[in-house]
């Protein structure tokens, strides 16, 4: 499904790259200094591949060199610090530059291949393949300046390690992101949803970024502004990406159509990189109608890189922007319902998918009425592709911390309801119910993103590069 959709293109991930050595070699073993550059050039070349924007000071060999290129990465403002450990070299040469970038640090230490020819190598030779000496060096001298510490060793086409870099970079990306993130608010709590309240100030404690504070009436003005032209291109579009069903009714789509079409200009007029919405309305007047033709548009905004959570889940939202910077999509998701005969875990939500993870052409079904909600209309019906998932969301602690909650799984066959809702089957490899009362425990809200793939690696490191904490659930395993 994804190349229906125009996504939003992010800004790039801005790496800052220094390599160096000890500078006393350099006069010892002529010969050494050029390879240590050629490695250099190679690590550069890599990272350049890693779909980021490379900030390259070059290659330092004293204290004094390390504190110049601390100040040109600190005013390059990069998303993340990457350290080459080419040989020998003391913490004086990195610690400044870990202190004044403001970002996160990475340092990789690389050796020439896997081994080294010992029958044949000189001390020169030897110390091409020392980068690994100064590493505990570091981690000492980092924890001791109160420094998170992150490093990745191999050689270099080493592609374990190269998957581990190009992890770190996708988490720095990631972090940007919601550093930099708006995320839009709109409405009102669903009454009695005490897991769902966000204090909206531990958002930018916890990540940085902004949240703005919106009303129906922003959408309503919007929405009241789309031209008949406009519509019918919205109303094409659903034709073009949806499987329409017989429940449809025309003037629900033509609706659905508007109010999409405004919720477009809604989020270009804010800037907005995420939405969270929910307003209960009461007796078919606008806000209830604006309410209830929200589900199209926040699936097609939700596919082209913008997330949008219904019932006023700004935590999920946040978390399905994770998991969608990630590669793995996210789609907004609680439990349905639990298959004991088959040992799956039934899950999904009303409302808004992500359709670029369906697994099919996904159905527009048409509802006289959505349970729980106020309002009537169009909801989508999909699931999720099928292979590996992961379900991931965003506890908060009583000490106001963020935490990471994550369990891996499988989508795989099975009946689904014929409701209007998103719905896969997931089998986590144990009994449901015993998933179920662990996944609970963690202390998630009732909502969280389904994603593509495995993605406990990944999130491992974006939760290292934003201090949050993580709970692996995995019961039986």
């Amino acid at each position: 499904m994804s190349g229906t959709f125009t996504r939003i293109t992010p800004r790039p991930v801005k790496v800052g790259l220094v390599a160096g050595g000890l500078g006393a070699y350099w006069p010892q073993f002529p010969d050494l200094l050029p390879q240590l550059r050629r490695s250099s050039a190679r690590v550069a070349e890599r990272m350049k591949a890693l779909d980021c924007e490379v900030v390259d000071v070059g290659f330092i060999s004293d204290a004094q060199e390390g504190a110049a290129a601390a100040e040109k990465l600190r005013a390059a403002g990069c998303d993340l610090i990457v350290g080459f450990l080419t040989t020998y070299m003391t913490a004086t040469m990195l610690v400044p530059i870990a202190q004044r970038s403001g970002a996160p640090v990475l340092l990789i230490n690389l050796q020439p291949t896997e081994s080294m020819d010992h029958a044949t190598f000189d001390t020169g030779q030897w110390l091409a393949y020392c980068g690994a000496c100064p590493l505990p060096e570091m981690a000492n001298a980092f924890t001791r300046c109160g420094i998170p510490f992150r490093s990745v060793s191999g050689y270099l086409e080493d592609e374990r390690a190269w998957e581990r870099i190009g992890r770190w970079v996708k988490a720095a990306g990631v972090r940007a992101a919601l550093g930099r993130g708006r995320h839009g608010l709109m409405g009102h709590l669903y009454p009695g949803m005490l897991d769902v309240a966000t204090d909206l100030t531990l958002v930018s404690a916890n990540f940085g970024g902004h949240v703005e504070v919106l009303e129906f009436d922003d959408l309503r003005v919007r929405v009241e502004k789309v031209g008949d032209d406009e519509a019918a291109g919205r109303v094409a579009l659903a034709r073009e990406v949806f499987e329409l069903d017989g429940s449809v009714n025309e003037e629900d789509l033509q609706w659905a159509a508007r109010v999409s079409a405004g919720l477009d200009r809604l989020v270009e007029d804010f800037a907005l990189d995420s939405l969270a919405y929910y307003h209960r309305g009461l007796d078919g007047e606008i806000h209830e109608r604006l309410g209830a033709g929200m589900i199209l548009g926040a699936s097609l905004l939700t596919a082209r890189g913008v997330p949008a959570a219904g019932e006023y889940e700004l935590r999920t939202s946040l978390a399905m922007l994770i998991m969608d910077r990630l590669g793995g999509g996210g789609s907004f998701t609680e439990l349905q319902a639990l298959d004991f005969a088959r040992g799956h875990v039934e899950m999904g939500h009303d409302g808004p998918a992500h359709l670029a993870i369906s697994s099919r052409r996904p159905l527009l079904r048409g509802l006289g009425v959505y349970h729980g909600k106020r309002g009537w209309g169009v909801s989508v019906e999909f699931d999720v592709t099928r292979g590996p998932v992961t379900a991931f969301g965003l506890r908060q602690d009583r000490d106001g911390g963020y935490g990471f909650v994550v369990s891996e799984g499988e989508v795989v066959e099975g009946p689904l309801l014929q409701i209007g809702n998103t719905t896969s089957r997931v089998d986590f490899g144990c009994d449901p119910g015993e998933w179920t009362d662990a996944w609970s425990a963690s202390g998630i809200s009732h909502h969280w993103a389904l994603g593509t793939g495995h993605r406990m690696a990944e999130l491992r490191a974006v939760a290292d590069l934003l201090g949050a904490g993580i709970t692996h659930v995995q019961p039986g395993r």
